[in-house]
């Protein structure tokens, strides 16, 4: 990353005070410690453009992306076009773990046509940031996109009709509850915003539509649609990144509202240097089932993760997370049959080893535990979620990206009724405006 300060790093033709001109000199001699340092003790600089922008460089170079950010952020506002600081604010971004706002940045200075050689080093960031959204988080403009591929169990379904309740023997199951495989159509769109309202502080929205529809006729009952929107606030000091977020989504079912949720969620970044980030987060969601309402409860989240970066040809970004949640059936009366506490493990690995590619693998687990009976097993619930991803993108273009992915699960669980297999192989076209 300090490749790109640099390359970007320039002289400006009009006269600068005597700090400015010492933090330009000591960066050029590659001693962003010495220069971050100077800049501290100069504190009463902070706020003239000249200063900022090479303390903001020597910040971001030390470590102390926050800090960096911000002062970026001031010139900016004051020099919106100058391109070489857009990039440096880019970089300070991306390393914050902001990829939305890193990769409006970067397009802002691509739109432009830079230099060979700038335009290089952007698209490799802009390749990492591709890799690390395994499943293409929305941009800050809009997108849509068609693909396919192939649902080996469309329904979570177990694989043998016949199973043994206790409260009614031997049972054999409709076909709705049988493992069932189709191929599928994909399509989606959305679109995503964020509007600075001051230094470090940006207002962020976005909302999407994806559509997950089965070939086979008997599988189409069991076609998918997912509607969501959010809104919230992010705010960075210094080393600092706090987020705020709002949403609303459903989740359909053969064209019937099966899942409505509404979340809040609250998230702290903590930068501990260019190359590692740690994380805290909160959420609360309230799920409701129209059609089946004795399902509805309070979900209760915390989660702690980390964020790695590598620095190595592939650019590698390593992330680990862990959850753990609640979640609080409410129906009248109760059904603590349907409560349960689950502990989630997440990790990821991003690559780029290529210009214009992206690789993504994660492994995830979820062990859930449910608070009484089932009435018909006459046991405690127990499961054990098990799930391996991966993908593969490639950029054609600056608008157009192609990408593959595929999904394992494998839920185990002490019921019959709930032991199931699943493979999904996704084929996907993205173009972003």
């Amino acid at each position: 990353m300090a490749a790109l300060a640099a390359m970007l790093l320039f002289a400006c033709s009009k006269s600068f005070a005597a700090p400015a001109d010492e933090l330009r000199a000591l960066l050029e001699q590659g001693r962003s410690a010495d220069a971050y340092a100077l800049g501290r003790s100069r504190s009463e600089e902070l706020g003239k453009p000249d200063f900022d922008f090479y303390y903001g460089i020597a910040a971001l170079d030390s470590g102390h992306a926050g800090e960096g950010v911000l002062a970026l952020e001031r010139y900016v506002v004051r020099f919106p076009d100058n391109d070489r600081a857009r990039l440096e604010l880019a970089r300070g971004y991306f390393v914050l773990g902001e990829l939305v706002r890193a990769r409006e940045e970067f397009e802002t200075v691509l739109r432009k046509d830079p230099p060979p050689a700038v335009q290089a080093t952007i698209e490799r960031f802009m390749d990492s940031i591709r890799a690390q959204e395994t499943r293409y988080a929305a941009t800050a403009t809009g997108y849509v996109e068609i693909g396919g591929g192939y649902d080996s169990n469309v329904n979570s379904g177990i694989g043998s009709p016949v199973i043994s309740v206790p409260t009614l023997g031997t049972v054999q199951l409709t076909q709705a509850g049988v493992k069932s495989g189709s191929s599928f159509l994909h399509l989606g769109a959305g679109g995503s915003m964020s509007h600075p309202v001051a230094a470090g502080v940006a207002l962020l929205g976005g909302a999407s539509a994806e559509f997950k529809l089965n070939a086979g006729s008997f599988d189409k009952q069991f076609d998918q649609g997912a509607l969501a929107a959010y809104g919230g606030v992010s705010a960075i000091r210094d080393k600092d990144l706090y987020r705020a977020t709002f949403s609303l989504s459903t989740l359909e079912v053969d064209y019937n509202r099966f899942r409505d949720a509404a979340s809040v969620g609250g998230e702290w970044h903590r930068q501990v240097d260019e190359l590692n980030t740690g994380s805290v987060f909160l959420q609360y969601a309230r799920l409701q089932y129209p059609s089946s309402p004795a399902r509805d409860a309070d979900f209760y989240g915390a989660g702690v993760g980390w964020r790695r970066a590598f620095v190595a040809p592939m650019r590698p970004v390593l992330q680990v997370q862990a959850l753990l949640g609640q979640e609080k059936n409410d129906a009248s009366p109760v059904r603590d049959d349907l409560s349960r506490e689950l502990y989630t493990l997440r990790g990821g690995l991003a690559l780029t080893p290529a210009a214009r590619w992206g690789v993504s693998v994660g492994l995830s687990y979820t062990r859930s535990r449910f608070k009484d009976a089932d009435p018909l097993f006459l046991v405690k619930r127990d499961d054990d979620y098990y799930g391996f991803d991966a993908g593969v993108s490639y950029r054609l273009t600056r608008q157009l990206t192609l990408r593959g992915d595929y999904l394992h699960s494998d839920n185990r669980s002490n019921i019959e009724l709930y032991k199931y297999t699943r493979d999904l192989i996704s084929f996907r076209a993205r173009y972003e405006f």
